[in-house]
């Protein structure tokens, strides 16, 4: 099993040789500027607004925001999706986290590197970080992401049963380390990639953050690959999210069996 993070941008994936993806999850910077805290509780110290102002407030979340270039991600990601198949149910996706306002920027930047078609996928939330904000307006408990592929659908696994757009957003629970202000839930990244994958596939996230996409690809028995810039949250994710991690069930068992068959033609050789 492949669980692989480079401390390093995307655009020099090349010198790492890593095999293009079936699906490709990317949480693009939601460019909220100095405003990352805005309505959140941390913008206070002990998230009290009687206590003034934290050292979060007028801060962005990430350094490298300002030089995201969405042009540069697509480029990199139609390079690394693997190419349309002939077969049906066979082709590659990527799945986009993004915000409501960046839902029309990615499918129309998506379409010009040859990602012809998107749809969105909700996810509801029973909590909502705009808690100061709550006695003023309607406030936001959803996160969305964009589906999108070139010509073919993309593989889908559904089990005979009817998938709808929206996902439960649950909370990981005390298992898994928080590393990251926008981490995504595990269960969240596991459903999506039991639906978009097969055991043994590929899936990559060019910019991973907290390595959690990784973690759950390698939970879900398939090879993964990720990069991460900013050399705090690659440490975290490499020491607190990627370390120790469990005996995976699926692998274990292909091993399993695969030792089975091995010794079952040594006993035969032996009898020739």
């Amino acid at each position: 099993m492949k669980c692989e993070l480079y401390n390093d941008h995307f655009e020099n994936a090349k010198i790492y040789n890593i095999p293009k993806g079936q699906l490709i999850i990317a949480d693009i910077p939601y460019n909220l500027g100095n405003n990352a805290y805005a309505s959140n509780p941390s913008w206070y110290v002990d998230g009290d607004n009687k206590n003034g102002e934290s050292d979060k407030a007028g801060k962005s979340f990430f350094k490298t925001d300002e030089n995201f270039r969405i042009s540069n991600f697509f480029d990199f990601c139609t390079r690394y999706l693997k190419p349309e198949p002939k077969e049906p149910n066979k082709a590659p996706a990527m799945i986009v986290f993004c915000a409501f306002e960046q839902m029309d920027m990615v499918i129309k930047e998506g379409a010009k590197h040859g990602l012809k078609h998107a749809y969105p996928i909700f996810f509801l939330k029973n909590f909502s970080a705009q808690v100061l904000k709550a006695n003023m307006k309607i406030v936001n408990a959803m996160e969305y992401a964009v589906v999108l592929y070139r010509d073919k659908l993309p593989k889908f696994n559904n089990d005979g049963k009817m998938i709808f757009n929206y996902f439960e957003w649950k909370k990981d629970g005390g298992g898994y380390p928080k590393v990251h202000p926008t981490q995504k839930p595990i269960s969240v990244l596991m459903r999506l990639i039991e639906i978009f994958t097969d055991e043994g596939d590929v899936v990559i996230d060019p910019v991973a953050g907290s390595g959690s996409t990784l973690r759950a690809s390698y939970e879900m028995g398939r090879d993964s690959y990720g990069f991460e810039i900013e050399k705090q949250f690659y440490k975290d994710a490499k020491e607190k999210m990627l370390s120790n991690l469990p005996v995976n069930i699926m692998a274990f068992n292909q091993d399993a069996k695969r030792e089975e068959r091995k010794q079952k033609y040594i006993q035969q050789s032996m009898f020739d």
